[in-house]
């Protein structure tokens, strides 16, 4: 037992005398600067905002196609990524936005196009991706969808 605790003692002993070289002389100072002035500017994100967060079809018959666009300024002071955006399920689809940057003050669109498919009040939800600070927008459609008259019972 003796010689366990002696040989962990000397492992110790060499694992923490080890390293002499000291750790200030590995600091790049070029790299210092470069990570200050990141930090400096870590707390500008981007902010989108948009003309409208909720758009009402109202009535609609069972099966109408929809479709309405979504615009959204970039008030933020850094440029504005939008990666993706997804809806909550297959009936509702986004498409044609802008993959590139947006610049502070410059707008873009997406479109939403809806199947008006199911029954009385229906709202989906539209999550956009971004590099805004909470990292996901959402924007919201809803309609009334009436029974098709025409259709079978």
């Amino acid at each position: 037992m003796k010689k366990v605790i002696l040989a962990l003692s000397a492992f110790c002993a060499l694992t923490f005398t080890s390293c002499k070289e000291d750790a200030t002389s590995k600091i790049n100072s070029e790299n210092v600067a470069a990570a200050a002035e990141r930090d400096a500017t870590s707390g500008d994100f981007p902010v989108i905002t948009f003309n409208e967060k909720e758009h009402d079809f109202g009535t609609i018959v069972n099966g109408t196609r929809v479709e309405t666009k979504f615009k959204y300024t970039n008030t933020g002071n850094a440029p504005l990524v939008v990666s993706n955006i997804k809806s909550t399920c297959g009936c509702t689809i986004p498409s044609n936005w802008n993959r590139d940057p947006i610049a502070p003050g410059e707008s873009a669109e997406f479109t939403v196009n809806f199947n008006g498919k199911g029954n009385n009040q229906v709202q989906k939800t539209i999550t956009l991706t971004t590099n805004t600070e909470k990292g996901t927008e959402t924007v919201k459609i809803k309609a009334f969808v009436e029974p098709d008259a025409n259709a079978a019972p």
